[in-house]
């Protein structure tokens, strides 16, 4: 077996072909969007260079077969906690089912990350932001969401017999549009409904500019600081709701203002896969003339979460009951019949909670993010659970 570090557009593409070998005979695989893996390693498109670096690396067999790839990152904004040292990275992981192989893959990101100063590596994540390919799908190997990765059971062995450890699960929930909520729902939103000083709004595409500024002010206040995520500035959510706009679904976008001040929001979007799934990776032209025929012939039946949240000082008088009964209640007018929640740390159980008591959910699959400390001497200590 021979390990190539990616240097040059032949060995770029290679990497990108190992995850299409492994995964091809998969009916449940998806092949992400080419430009979107090649973005996480252009420090051009990629900001994450401006406080960190990555290495890649293909496998192959003796025989020249493609078998494996991995990338290493350091990322000096990735949250450590003082007490455990500094922590690098790895992701884009993809082997064949070879313990030997995948040790070859985790050696050289070890040591490539020792030499940088790191003292443990978590994987596999993102050089990133970690609303994309983050975890190890552990449990429930069904079409993946856009972005979000998607690997053979088996390697799940891999990690753990090299000696990773899980440090946190990442739990996705999934719901009928058409299901019941429980009555303890409407009881929770009848107390926000029937007073008038709230108002619950879809955005509207025309007003990007207004909603990127309530939208910064709500998650500023509800997730700025945990876990490493920074402020956004208003300027950095309309360039993001620019992003979105071609695909962005006015009908599930919501805003909850109380006396006009923003308050909650619950953003969703089309499941994009549904229709990528039927590009093969490519987006040139072509590619968007067919993607733009896929969207107005074939409508994606299936939502996803992106964003829901109650800034602090209105959290726990009902907000999260009100949105949900009330998309619930315009949602059945419309195509969609099948939702999902982006990923939930099992340290988080007020949001879990909150994604149960939706309705009739169920677990729709587990991620796991797992740590290798490089001294295994070292008491291991799992993701903190949250109050």
């Amino acid at each position: 077996m021979q390990l190539i570090e990616v240097k040059d557009s032949a060995t770029a593409s290679a990497f990108i072909q190992v995850n299409v070998e492994i995964n091809k005979n998969d009916p449940s695989y998806i092949r992400p969007l080419d430009k979107d893996v090649e973005e996480v390693f252009d420090p051009k498109r990629n900001k994450a260079f401006g406080f960190g670096e990555v290495a890649r690396w293909v496998l192959q067999n003796d025989e020249g077969k493609l078998i494996g790839r991995i990338a290493a990152f350091v990322n000096r904004k990735y949250h450590n906690k003082e007490d455990e040292g500094p922590v690098g990275g790895i992701g884009f992981f993809d082997c064949i089912n070879n313990q030997q192989a995948a040790d070859m893959l985790f050696d050289v990101s070890r040591h490539w990350l020792l030499q940088r100063g790191m003292e443990a590596m978590d994987g596999p994540i993102n050089f990133g932001e970690r609303d994309r390919w983050w975890g190890l799908v552990v449990k429930g190997f069904n079409e993946p969401l856009y972005c979000m990765n998607y690997n053979q059971p088996y390697y799940r062995e891999l990690f753990e017999n090299y000696g990773f450890r899980p440090f946190y699960n990442q739990l996705c929930f999934g719901m009928s549009i058409h299901g019941p909520f429980h009555k303890k729902l409407w009881n929770r939103h009848a107390a926000i409904a029937n007073d008038p000083s709230y108002k619950m709004v879809t955005i509207n595409k025309s007003q990007l500019e207004k909603y990127a500024a309530d939208f910064s002010i709500v998650y500023n206040k509800a997730w700025a600081g945990h876990e490493g995520q920074k402020e956004l500035t208003p300027q950095q959510v309309l360039r993001l709701f620019e992003t979105m706009k071609p695909v962005l679904d006015e009908k599930i976008a919501w805003f909850v203002y109380h006396n006009d001040q923003p308050v909650s929001i619950f953003i969703n979007l089309p499941d994009l896969n549904q229709w990528f799934k039927f590009l093969n990776g490519q987006f040139n032209w072509w590619h968007k003339l067919k993607l733009l025929w896929l969207m107005k012939n074939k409508p994606s039946r299936k939502m996803v979460g992106l964003v829901f949240g109650v800034i602090p000082e209105y959290q726990g008088l009902g907000l999260d009951a009100y949105m949900i009964i009330e998309a619930g209640i315009l949602l059945k007018q419309y195509e969609y019949e099948h939702y999902e929640m982006q990923w939930i740390g099992d340290f988080n159980p007020k949001m879990i909670n909150v994604a149960k008591r939706m309705g009739e959910t169920w677990p729709s699959r587990t991620l796991t993010t797992y740590r290798y400390l490089f001294d295994q001497t070292r008491e291991f200590k799992p993701h903190p659970i949250l109050s």
